[in-house]
């Protein structure tokens, strides 16, 4: 009797066991769809693979594709995810107005849509937003250049030249108007001039963020408009396009001969562009430390999957056209020669060889 009492009681705690390593709240059955918008970016990279790393030591099943920058690709990817059975998706969109659809089916299922440092327009399928404070961006990069051309003193006239970024992305649209709203009125008096007069994003914004389209066009510029005039400043929303400007300044003999290469801002601290920075090419990027950004998304995964409401920090002012989303925002730092060791390498974002 108490022999039978005994295998009873073991076969309980082993059925215990059973069903407390494949019940339903295990994590590791649980897949988290990411969709990133491309490879070919540093920045995204680094994005992608924190994000998996936080989602695996959090012991989810991560689900992590990139699009190649082509937004039918990613509706497909964001199509199979959904089919795979992910609870959360966490998605960077490659064209911000181009999700509407597949992530209405997303809702359907009743999966949780986080919208990654890009907002999805038009739908009330994005349940969360995280990012960095976009607009804040586009202030310091213009604060930036009003200090180093002493600008609130009455110092110009200069040559100014901007490079906003993709349109198909509502970030380059508030990293703009945060950087306009710093130098347009000195645009106005006079002391900026923008030979080009290519002042709108409509006419300055760049295709994919894409430094060969930058390039292109700044030499363009260069050609038409500065054969006799040098530019002091460019306004460059990220890394990308201020590489390349700054090709496209070289090759007009800027940096060279005692032609000093005008302030150049950018976005992203990417790794080349730091070592632009330290070779006088670039003057300062904003760096927005990605792993944060990463944290924060996972931290909204737990929550949501928890049955908790996930933190935010702003509730009023993220409109995607059908709806306010919560959102939680991050505070970028700008990045510069006196700097980038404090933020980069201490930090333990780069590595001295990193940058070398």
């Amino acid at each position: 009797m108490r022999f039978r009492y005994v295998i009873a009681l073991v076969l309980i705690v082993v059925l215990m066991m059973s069903m407390a390593g494949c019940g339903p709240g295990d994590k590791k059955e649980t897949k988290i769809g990411v969709a990133m918008p491309t490879h070919t970016r540093q920045r995204w990279n680094q994005d992608g693979a924190n994000i998996e790393r936080k989602l695996i030591e959090q012991g989810y099943s991560p689900d992590l594709k990139y699009a190649d920058n082509d937004k039918v690709l990613q509706v497909a990817q964001i199509n199979d995810m959904i089919n795979e059975g992910c609870k959360v998706l966490i998605v960077a969109a490659v064209d911000v107005n181009a999700l509407a659809d597949i992530l209405d089916k997303a809702r359907s299922k009743g999966i949780t849509v986080i919208a990654y440092d890009r907002l999805i327009m038009n739908t009330d399928a994005v349940d969360y937003y995280a990012t960095f404070d976009n607009f804040a961006v586009g202030t310091m990069q213009g604060e930036y250049i009003e200090e180093k051309l002493n600008l609130k003193s009455g110092a110009g006239p200069y040559n100014l030249e901007i490079f906003g970024g993709a349109l198909d992305d509502n970030n380059a649209v508030a990293l703009f108007e945060g950087a306009m709203d710093v130098l347009r009125p000195y645009i106005k008096s006079g002391q900026l001039v923008v030979r080009s007069g290519q002042m709108e994003l409509q006419a300055c914004a760049t295709l994919r963020w894409s430094d060969k389209i930058a390039r292109d066009r700044m030499s363009g510029i260069l050609d038409e408009l500065y054969k006799d005039a040098a530019v002091d400043a460019v306004l460059c929303a990220n890394d990308s396009t201020a590489y390349g400007v700054i090709a496209a300044l070289k090759e007009a003999g800027y940096g060279a001969g005692g032609k000093k290469m005008p302030i150049i801002t950018g976005q992203d601290a990417d790794k080349k562009n730091v070592k632009a920075i330290l070779m006088d090419e670039q003057t300062m990027s904003i760096f927005k430390d990605t792993r944060i950004l990463a944290d924060e998304s996972v931290k909204m995964v737990n929550a949501i999957l928890s049955g908790k409401e996930p933190e935010t920090n702003d509730i009023g002012n993220y409109n995607n056209g059908v709806k306010i989303v919560p959102t939680f925002l991050i505070r970028p730092q700008f990045v510069d020669k006196s700097n980038y060791k404090a933020l980069l390498i201490d930090s333990g974002y780069y590595t001295e060889s990193d940058i070398q």
